[in-house]
């Protein structure tokens, strides 16, 4: 069966809407039918710049449009859930950039519009697309892992933090740093690895040593000076699932991490075989009668993880299925960062209900 190419409207025309618009250009089965954003003259540029027809006003003007099958949401995070509510109330398909919400009732708002509307909602995930990962995931369908009792993710960056003074360094804007930055997406990963067991106990920490004194700045986003900083630039937590497994998880916009890299890292370990990833090296180890066997994975071939993203979300807008970075997955996500903050303001274990 044929379809006409998927009519996409971008709301949000910074650089990881962008990013989004030079990804759908390479996908034939998809056409970026109108962009807007909240300065006007950007959207207007990025229309020129990707032959993009029609450049809406304003987001309200672009979901009224009956012409357009499904949104790219990438704004700041504090606009995600007005915007993907609203997407699905017009009967559009969404697409929506991590983290999937500010906070956990935003993230429920979606996930209960979402089940009202019958359209797909994907969170955007890409490194769940990455050959690595669908290498790594393959070996664990596979059985070679065995079952995965515990993990070690993170991604540490040393000077880092992006926009010092914008959205992305307020916390009524961004709803943190580089936790809900950075830690969602290595999260969202354990998570799928895992086999999407469920939290139920988190026990966190962050810090904020280094942004408040101006500090740690990285290349990331536009500064701006008269501004202010009252999120982390350091988190770590201890995640325990309802099947006994564990998760460690730390990240970081700014630290002196000695020894460390900066590549995003994950550390599975099976009771058949255990799994390593760091950057674009991955590593299996197993035993055998003569002791530890290590030996390098190899990614899948194919195409960049941001296309294969679109390509998958493009199938279960065609056929309905439920794509793997699900509103469930976001909102499970969003659960355990809001637990990690609410441990660390309140120095205790967090325990999670799924009653």
């Amino acid at each position: 069966m044929t379809h006409s190419p998927l009519r996409i409207g971008i709301i949000g025309a910074g650089a990881i809407g962008n990013v989004h618009m030079d990804t759908i250009k390479k996908i034939p089965e998809a056409e970026i039918a109108a962009v807007t954003d909240a300065f006007l003259p950007l959207a207007q540029q990025r229309a020129q710049e990707h032959g993009i027809a029609t450049v809406h006003e304003s987001p309200q003007h672009l979901l009224e449009d009956a012409s357009i099958d499904a949104v790219v949401v990438c704004v700041p995070n504090q606009f995600h859930a007005s915007l993907a509510i609203e997407a699905l109330k017009q009967g559009k398909h969404v697409l929506l950039e991590k983290p999937m919400a500010i906070n956990l009732s935003d993230a429920r708002a979606i996930l209960d519009a979402k089940l009202a509307s019958g359209k797909t909602l994907m969170v955007a995930h890409q490194m769940r697309f990455l050959g690595l990962s669908r290498a790594i995931k393959e070996m664990i369908d596979d059985g070679k892992l065995g079952r995965i009792y515990n993990a070690k993710a993170g991604w540490w960056r040393k000077k880092g933090i992006p926009g010092w003074g914008s959205w992305f360094t307020r916390k009524d804007m961004a709803g943190g740093g580089p936790l809900i930055d950075i830690g969602v997406h290595m999260l969202d990963l354990s998570l799928y690895m895992m086999g999407n067991p469920r939290p139920v106990s988190v026990f966190g920490t962050t810090y904020a040593e280094f942004g408040p004194q101006r500090k740690g700045v990285g290349d990331w986003g536009t500064p701006n000076w008269d501004g202010y900083y009252d999120v982390e630039d350091l988190a770590t937590a201890l995640i325990k699932m309802d099947n006994g497994a564990t998760l460690t998880l730390e990240v970081s916009w700014a630290a002196h991490a000695a020894g460390l890299g900066e590549n995003p890292f994950i550390h599975l370990m099976g009771t058949e075989g255990g799994a390593s990833y760091s950057g674009s090296a991955g590593t299996y180890v197993t035993h055998d009668e003569q002791g530890v066997v290590e030996q390098d994975i190899v990614p899948l071939e194919g195409e960049e993880d941001r296309v294969l993203m679109f390509r998958h979300f493009i199938e279960c807008v065609q056929t309905g299925r439920e794509p793997i970075s699900s509103a469930l997955t976001g909102f499970t996500v969003n659960r355990v960062l809001d637990a990690i903050y609410e441990s660390s303001r309140t120095g205790s274990e967090v325990k999670l209900s799924w009653n």
